[in-house]
C-alpha cells in the first residue's frame, strides 16, 4: 500500500504558526517506476526524487542511508518499498524536523519534534547527525533562524557538534555547501547567531579562519567600547538587520575589518592600514568560497573605502569624488546605496552608539547627484578630444562636489546651533 506524508519543515514551521514557504512529501511502499507511471518526473540522482506532475512539489521515497567515508558525499542509500516512515525520519538532523502528517491530518511525531519544540531546543535526531558535516552548518542556520523565538541548542548536541569539528568532518566541506548554507544564513532574522554558534563548536575557524581571528582583538575604546573586534563584527551584522539591508550587504559588513585580525599584536588596539589588509583577505575568501562576484564587489568596496566613508565631512571633493567612481555610483546608484548601508551599520554597531546619526549616508549620496548630471557632451561641443574631455568633467564634478560639501556643512552648523 502506497502511503503519502508531509515532512519536515512544513509541518515545523505549522505547529510555530510560521507561514510555510515549501512542501516536501515522502512516499512510503512505491518504487520509481510507479512513480513515473503516475507521472512524475524523477531529478535525483544518487536516490529517487520526483516532481509532482502539478504542483511541481518534491516527492522522495523514503530511504535509508549508511556513511561509507569521511565528509558527506560517502552514502550508500537504500530506497524501497519495505522502509518505513519511521526509518526514514530517522536520518533527518532534527527532531523538529523529523516530524511528519498523513493525507487526513494525523501528526507522526516518533522522536519528539513537538516536545522540543515547545521546549524551544534545537536536538538531533540520532547519532547519525554526526555522519554530515553540513548538518553544522544547518543547526547554526536554524539557530539564527528561531534565536527570536529563544531557541537554543541541546547539551548533548552542542557536544556532537564539538566532536564532529575535533575529529575533522567539517574540514571535509566544499566551498560551495558552506556559502549555500552561509548566504541562506545571512537572509535570516538573527544572522549573527550562525556564526555564534559556529564558533561556540569550533567550526568557525575551520570555515570562516578569518572571521575567527577577530574575536580577542582589541580596538581604541575611545570609538569601539565594545572593544573586541569580533563582537563589533556581529553588532555590525545586527546592525544591517536593524536598518533592513539585504544579503550583500550583510555579508560586506562580516568581512569589513578582516585586516583587524591580522594586525600586529605589538601595534594593538591601533589598526593602521587594516582596510588595505582586508581587501586582500575578502578577495581570498571569495575565492576560496567561489562568492558570487556581486557580494565579493561590495564586500571589497565596503573594505577598502569604509573608514573614508566615515570621514566624509572631513575629505576633499577631489577624494568624495574618488570614492564615488570606485563605487561606480554614476551608472549603479543601487550600489551606492548599499555601501553606505554598510557603512552606516558599521559605525552603529559600537556599544552605546546604535542610534548615532550618520550624515555621512546624506553627504555622499548628494554629492553625486551634484555630480551626476555633469557629463562629457558640452566639453565635446567646445572642441576638447581625448583625455582633455575627461579631465574637463572631473574637475566639473569636483567643483559640483565642492560646492554641495559647502551648502551640507553649512545646513549641518545650522541645525546644530538651532539645537
Amino acid at each position: 500500500m502506497v502511503e503519502v506524508y508531509l515532512v519536515g519543515g512544513a509541518v515545523r514551521d505549522e505547529l510555530l504558526g510560521r507561514p510555510i514557504v515549501e512542501r516536501d512529501w515522502v512516499v512510503v511502499g512505491a518504487t520509481p517506476e510507479e512513480m513515473r507511471d503516475r507521472g512524475f518526473r524523477q531529478v535525483g540522482k544518487d536516490f529517487p526524487v520526483f516532481l509532482h506532475p502539478e504542483t511541481g512539489e518534491e516527492y522522495a521515497l523514503a530511504r535509508i542511508e549508511r556513511k561509507t567515508g569521511r565528509g558527506y558525499h560517502e552514502f550508500e542509500f537504500h530506497c524501497d518499498p519495505t522502509v518505513s516512515l519511521e526509518q526514514d525520519l530517522r536520518r533527518r538532523d532534527l527532531t523538529i524536523n523529523a516530524m511528519a502528517r498523513t493525507s487526513d491530518g494525523r501528526l507522526i511525531d516518533p522522536y519528539h519534534g513537538v516536545q522540543d519544540l515547545q521546549a524551544r531546543v534545537l536536538r538531533n535526531v540520532s547519532e547519525a547527525f554526526s555522519e554530515d558535516p553540513v548538518r553544522v552548518l544547518r543547526i547554526a542556520r536554524f539557530a539564527a533562524r528561531f534565536a527570536e523565538l529563544n531557541f537554543s541548542i541541546a547539551a548533548e548536541t552542542q557536544n556532537l557538534m564539538k566532536r564532529m569539528v575535533a575529529e575533522g568532518e567539517v574540514d571535509a566541506l566544499v566551498p560551495e555547501r558552506v556559502w549555500a548554507e552561509t548566504v541562506r544564513a545571512l537572509g535570516e532574522s538573527t544572522p549573527q547567531r550562525f556564526f555564534e554558534v559556529l564558533r561556540t563548536c569550533g567550526a568557525l575557524g575551520r570555515v570562516f579562519p578569518e572571521v575567527d581571528r577577530l574575536f580577542g582583538v582589541p580596538q581604541p575604546i575611545r570609538w569601539h567600547p565594545e572593544v573586541d573586534t569580533g563582537v563589533h563584527t556581529l553588532l555590525t551584522l545586527a546592525q544591517c538587520v536593524r536598518l533592513g539591508a539585504n544579503r550583500r550587504v550583510r555579508f560586506a559588513a562580516l568581512v569589513h575589518d578582516l585586516g583587524k585580525g591580522t594586525t600586529p599584536r605589538e601595534e594593538w588596539p591601533s589598526h593602521r592600514g587594516h582596510e588595505q589588509r582586508s581587501y586582500s583577505l575578502v578577495r581570498n575568501l571569495c575565492a576560496r568560497l567561489r562568492i558570487p562576484r556581486d557580494f565579493r564587489d561590495l564586500a571589497l568596496l565596503v573594505a577598502e573605502h569604509h573608514t573614508r566613508c566615515h570621514r566624509a565631512l572631513e575629505l576633499r571633493p577631489a577624494t568624495v569624488l574618488n570614492i564615488l567612481d570606485t563605487a561606480k555610483a554614476f551608472r549603479d546608484r543601487v550600489r551606492l546605496d548599499e555601501f553606505l548601508l554598510a557603512c552606516e551599520a558599521d559605525a552603529r554597531g559600537r556599544t552605546g552608539l546604535e542610534d548615532r546619526p550618520y550624515p555621512q549616508a546624506s553627504l555622499l549620496r548628494a554629492a553625486c547627484d551634484a555630480a551626476v548630471p555633469i557629463s562629457a557632451k558640452p566639453f565635446v561641443a567646445q572642441g576638447l578630444q581625448g583625455s582633455a574631455i575627461s579631465e574637463a568633467v572631473r574637475a566639473a564634478r569636483v567643483r559640483a562636489i565642492a560646492a554641495e560639501l559647502g551648502r551640507f556643512k553649512r545646513s549641518e552648523r545650522s541645525l546644530s546651533d538651532a539645537g
